[in-house]
């Protein structure tokens, strides 16, 4: 990817994981090139079960290439996953009970912006530049915590307005839970911005699915270990990145909604000349939604509010991204006017693959039959069943699935357009970097997916685009998972007074506070932030040196009891990357 930053080539294979709605597939990248790959059914009720098939497969795959599988799989240096278990959990109100303790402080209510059923607001706060203007009272949150417990909370997050200027209250809250035996978030370690309903979210969310999403890597771990492969982990993150699996379990939040990004890592992987365009529209077709990116000069585009949970925002960085249920299992209902409607439902995988209704999978094979152009699976039990439905119709097969398959085209086609739309209401931004550029114009489309192949050709008009397909455009995902390399971001806040009584640099994510020295500058604090970011991330991936940059550096001068003063902002980014694979680069 062109981020002004080359991105370091593969010299040992890495290994990508990715579980998602219908496949979990399983892929190995080595330096020059996919090596090979394999798929198998995801059991939502036991993933680590659905890894284990895909690497099974894959090392069979391996074997009936000649090589040594054994041999290669334990030369892996590093694993990337991808995984939709922590959003799973929140759509069906799977994730864990989770406690809110809340400071007061001045200004609105808290309870405003709260997440939840449980909630404590516990008076005293901070003003805005982090100083105390009444006392932490804690005698709200240690009553509430028994009943929190008798109503099944298991998790508490803890959140202080203006905690990133000063965590001391937000911190005493988290003690108190702790004490009182229950996992605790803390709002401040999550992201050193400073909106208070958002970084309340944030803390919430994270706090639900901490217990699952580490589960999970341990679970992971185990097969990984059990098949000999001893590599560090990393989970992919909402914003294309990855997360080594130390950070990851503190900060599970950032992994929520990383299926869309895989995709776009790996068509990045797959197709390295993507950064030749000015613009361009990712669409990744699976088995139970079409998930839609976008691209600007070769970067993928961001959210420009954050990640959205539950219609709440939170200050996770996200892509752009919108995902509709229109996938190869979706259900085919007939509708009276003699139309057919594509999904949302998925009630199995498609007759083709065994299954017991038709899909747009099986509409997709017949209508294939018809034009002689390839199909999937079965493509007679696929006929069969649009045999059936066509009946219900007083229509032929090959008319139900022509209908199915336009009503498939235009929902994808409108989605595509509704994000575009979205997207040009506002100055674009990118992950390469936070700053606005002219509205984007896609002139090419980018889909992946297991029935991309089938509807590449048919999606050309609709879109009004050309539309490719990279190799491997089935397991893009996991390729995305594999070489997306670390990122992360970092603020920094500095106090400078004019007669040097008070000099603080702070990066509340760190839990870092230090004096400065009289002669602290702009420049300085920033080279402090970059230093920061480098060292946490060594400390969780110390075999990857990261690319780091500062984005965004601001001084004010301000008023600190009638003597002038200085407030210093700092955010870095470590570069997003991605390893490069020579056959792809």
């Amino acid at each position: 990817m062109a981020h002004g930053t080359s991105s370091p080539a593969l010299t040992a294979p890495v290994l990508g994981l990715d579980a998602g709605g219908t496949h979990t597939d399983a892929v190995l990248c080595g330096p020059q090139g996919v090596v090979a790959a394999a798929k198998a059914p995801t059991n939502h009720d036991d993933l680590p079960s659905s890894v284990r098939a895909a690497l099974a497969g894959l090392r069979a795959a391996l074997r009936a290439r000649g090589d040594d599988a054994e041999a290669l799989l334990a030369r892996v240096s590093r694993v990337g996953l991808g995984s939709t278990l922590a959003v799973n959990a929140l759509v069906q109100d799977k994730a864990d009970r989770v406690g809110l303790a809340l400071s007061s402080g001045p200004g609105l209510d808290p309870r405003r912006f709260a997440v939840g059923e449980h909630v404590c607001v516990t008076p005293g706060g901070l003003d805005h530049r982090g100083v105390e203007v009444s006392p932490l009272r804690l005698d709200a949150l240690k009553d509430a915590l028994p009943r929190w417990r008798a109503d099944g909370v298991t998790a508490v997050a803890c959140v202080g307005k203006f905690s990133p200027r000063n965590p001391a209250h937000e911190q005493a809250q988290a003690d108190v839970a702790a004490a009182a035996g229950l996992p605790v978030t803390v709002g401040h370690a999550l992201s050193g911005q400073l909106n208070f309903p958002r970084r309340i979210a944030t803390a919430y969310y994270n706090a639900a699915v901490r217990r699952i999403l580490g589960a999970f890597l341990d679970a992971v771990e185990q097969e990984l270990a059990r098949e000999g492969i001893s590599a560090p982990v990393f989970l992919l993150k909402a914003d294309g990145g990855s997360l080594p699996a130390s950070a990851a379990r503190r900060e599970p939040v950032q992994s929520i909604l990383s299926g869309p990004a895989a995709s776009v890592m790996g068509v990045s992987a797959l197709h390295p000349s993507l950064a030749d365009d000015d613009a361009s529209l990712l669409l990744d077709v699976g088995g139970t939604t079409t998930d839609m990116a976008l691209y600007a000069h070769g970067s993928p585009v961001l959210a420009r509010d954050g990640m959205t949970i539950g219609g709440r925002r939170t200050l996770v960085r996200a892509l752009a991204t919108l995902s509709i249920g229109v996938g190869g299992d979706s259900r085919l209902t007939p509708r009276a006017d003699g139309g057919i409607d594509v999904g949302p439902l998925r009630d199995g995988p498609a007759c083709a693959f065994g299954g017991a209704r038709p899909t747009l999978l099986d509409a997709l094979n017949v209508d294939a039959l018809r034009r002689g152009a390839p199909r999937a699976g079965d493509d007679a039990a696929s006929l069969a069943a649009m045999t059936a439905l066509a009946g219900e119709l007083g229509l032929a097969p090959e008319e139900a699935a022509a209908r199915a398959v336009a009503d498939a085209l235009d929902r994808i086609a409108e989605a595509a357009a509704s994000l575009l739309e979205k997207v040009n209401s506002r100055p674009v931004y990118t992950l390469a970097a936070l700053k606005g550029i002219r509205a984007l114009e896609p002139r090419r489309a980018w889909l992946v997916g297991g029935p991309a192949a089938m509807l590449r050709p048919l999606l050309e008009d609709p879109l009004g685009m050309p539309v490719q397909c990279p190799d491997h455009a089935d397991v893009a995902n996991a390729v995305g998972a594999a070489l997306a390399l670390p990122t992360a971001s970092l603020d920094v806040y500095a106090t400078v007074t004019a007669d040097s009584r008070r000099r603080l640099l702070r990066a509340p994510a760190l839990d870092v506070c230090e004096a400065l020295p009289r002669d602290a500058s702009l420049r300085s604090v920033s080279d402090r932030a970059l230093e920061l970011l480098r060292d946490a991330m060594l400390r969780d991936a110390p075999d990857l040196e990261p690319a780091v940059e500062v984005l965004e550096a601001d001084e004010f001068a301000t008023l600190e009891d009638g003597r002038g003063s200085r407030d210093l902002r700092v955010c870095c980014q470590a570069v997003p990357r991605i390893a490069r694979m020579n056959a792809a680069g």
